[in-house]
């Protein structure tokens, strides 16, 4: 069976409360890893958006396509308080790809 596919609607950070770049990707490990390198030409790469602070995960491509359009057309005070939802701290969400906390185990 095919494993199916998750489109991620995400955003990029140049520092806490700094510069966002809002994007979607079929390959949120290998497209994090292109903003981090600076590989990626245009506006990440010119403001230095680098760490990974937010994404959400879809099914389907054109699901992810309208948040990504969506989100582009709210006040950035309303990003910023999504991000800090689920990352008050604003960490660079891409090292949990990398390296994963360990699992828990209950006995």
């Amino acid at each position: 069976m095919p494993q199916h596919e998750l489109i991620a609607v995400y955003i990029m950070a140049s520092k806490r409360n700094g510069t966002l770049y809002l994007g979607v990707t079929s390959n949120l490990v290998q497209r994090a890893h292109q903003h981090r390198e600076g590989v990626v030409e245009g506006f990440s790469q010119k403001y230095g958006c680098k760490h990974l602070v937010w994404f959400e995960q879809h099914s389907e491509l054109t699901t992810a396509i309208a948040r990504e359009k969506e989100l582009k057309k709210w006040r950035r005070a309303w990003k910023i308080e999504l991000i800090e939802q689920k990352n008050p701290q604003w960490r660079d969400l891409y090292d949990d790809f990398i390296n994963p906390p360990p699992p828990t185990f209950l006995g």
